[in-house]
């Protein structure tokens, strides 16, 4: 499947929006104190998650993009 470039661009975007307001999300759930053990658990648990998500959509779309320069 090839991707075209747009669609390219707009992954990479998403992906390093996602990895962006996710890494700013964990820096101010560390800052916080007194929440509970779960708070911490399900909120780190969705931050790893869509970094994840985040990494593998900026790979998808780097590769896209570069397959469709030609």
């Amino acid at each position: 499947m090839k991707l075209s470039r747009p669609i390219s661009v707009f992954l990479l975007a998403v992906g390093v929006w996602n990895v962006v307001t996710f890494l700013d999300f964990a820096r101010r759930l560390v800052a916080d104190t007194g929440r509970p053990t779960g708070f911490y658990v399900a909120h780190t648990t969705l931050i790893v998650v869509n970094i994840a998500i985040g990494v593998a959509l900026i790979v998808i779309g780097y590769r896209g993009w570069r397959a469709a320069r030609g």
